[in-house]
């Protein structure tokens, strides 16, 4: 039962993360956001950056438990499940950027699309913890996630000249540059935010992930566990903070800093789930978020198509003969007015949010859950 409860707590987790992912992603405006709501323009970390290395956390802590049966596979049989669903995961994070490129001109070139993305980074995240959770006990697990931090530092600092951590000088831009070209990067970016080489350290958080369902299925207690949370959890979020001074907290390089930062809030959030729903048994309120918890995958993808559309101004200037957007003539000629930019933009995030939950909460009636 308690195993049973903790899960139940993780989804909640998993769905405030997709919630938030898909408010910041999808703003009326993004001339008009409010700050915490924005990614940091360089360095320092607002909520908005926490929100994917929190989901790369649910995916280590998910692995965990799928891993249980997983681990009892022969090694051939082990390896074609893990490819198999890092090849899919990543084909969908290409297959959205061909959407996007698509509703944006008709057109799809592809010398020039984009090949880095939010899926793609999670596929990548997640083959090589799942190589390294396989092969390797808890302990090498957690020795090898802080090799993986310190020398990404070490790289980054050595190789990056008189500015290791600046957008036009970093190592990071160049070898992404060098790997996929600068067509297949995310335009008008010196540093593609969810390349290639920055996917490196976003391993460790799949691998603390992993942790952290190790130590929520090893726990003796649900009060035991919510205090290791915190006593891990604030200590982290304070060394980030001291590390920052020497290597910035920085989401675009996503620094080793950033890692240990953003997993402390986790397992301070996360820990303040446990409390609430299995504690305090309070769990009225996790009903909407388990909503979104359960069909992650489908949720977000399902988000970004529809933002496609909605933002797609050859779509709607062919149905309605105006050049505009779906998306601006609701949040900029519909809101605005009503109630001004900054707080239009919002509502719009708030509004399609709402539209996207309404779906998933078909899918969550009727028991259907969409994996791969």
């Amino acid at each position: 039962m308690e195993k049973q409860r903790r899960i139940i707590a993780l989804d909640a987790f998993r769905g405030i993360t997709i919630a938030g992912m898909i408010m910041v992603n999808q703003p009326g405006n993004r001339k008009y956001m409010y700050g915490q709501m924005r990614h940091s323009a360089w360095d320092g970390c607002t909520v908005t950056d926490l929100i994917f290395p929190f989901f790369l956390i649910i995916v280590g802590v998910a692995m965990w438990f799928a891993f249980q049966k997983l681990e009892l596979l022969p090694t051939g049989d082990f390896m074609k499940k893990i490819v198999r669903r890092s090849v899919i995961i990543f084909a969908i994070g290409v297959f959205l950027n061909i959407a996007g490129q698509f509703f944006g001109t008709f057109h799809v070139d592809f010398s020039e699309l984009r090949i880095t993305g939010v899926l793609q980074r999670i596929a990548f995240c997640y083959f090589f913890a799942s190589l390294l959770c396989y092969f390797l006990n808890y302990k090498q697990v957690f020795i090898a996630s802080i090799g993986i931090l310190i020398s990404y530092w070490f790289v980054l600092w050595f190789f990056g000249g008189d500015a290791p951590y600046a957008a036009e000088t970093t190592i990071v831009g160049e070898i992404d540059r060098a790997l996929l070209t600068k067509n297949h990067l995310r335009q008008g970016y010196a540093v593609d935010a969810s390349g290639l080489f920055g996917s490196v350290p976003a391993i460790v958080h799949v691998l603390w992930g992993y942790l952290i369902g190790r130590m929520v299925a090893k726990s003796k207690g649900q009060t035991a566990l919510i205090l290791n949370m915190f006593l891990l959890g604030i200590p982290a979020i304070l060394l980030a903070q001291i590390w920052d001074y020497s290597f910035p907290i920085n989401k675009a390089l996503w620094t080793s800093s950033y890692v240990l930062y953003t997993t402390g809030w986790a397992l301070v959030t996360l820990a303040f789930f446990i409390w609430i729903i299995d504690v305090k048994e309070k769990k009225n309120w996790i009903t909407p978020l388990l909503v979104f918890g359960v069909n992650p995958l489908f949720a977000y993808v399902f988000a970004q198509l529809w933002s496609s559309v909605m933002s797609s101004k050859m779509l709607f200037s062919s149905i309605f003969g105006v050049n505009t957007s779906a998306k601006s003539w609701v949040s900029n000629d519909l809101f605005s007015p009503l109630i001004g930019d900054l707080h239009a933009s919002l509502l719009y995030s708030i509004v399609v949010m709402v539209f996207y939950w309404s779906i998933l909460q078909i899918l969550y009636k009727k028991k259907i859950y969409i994996k791969i």
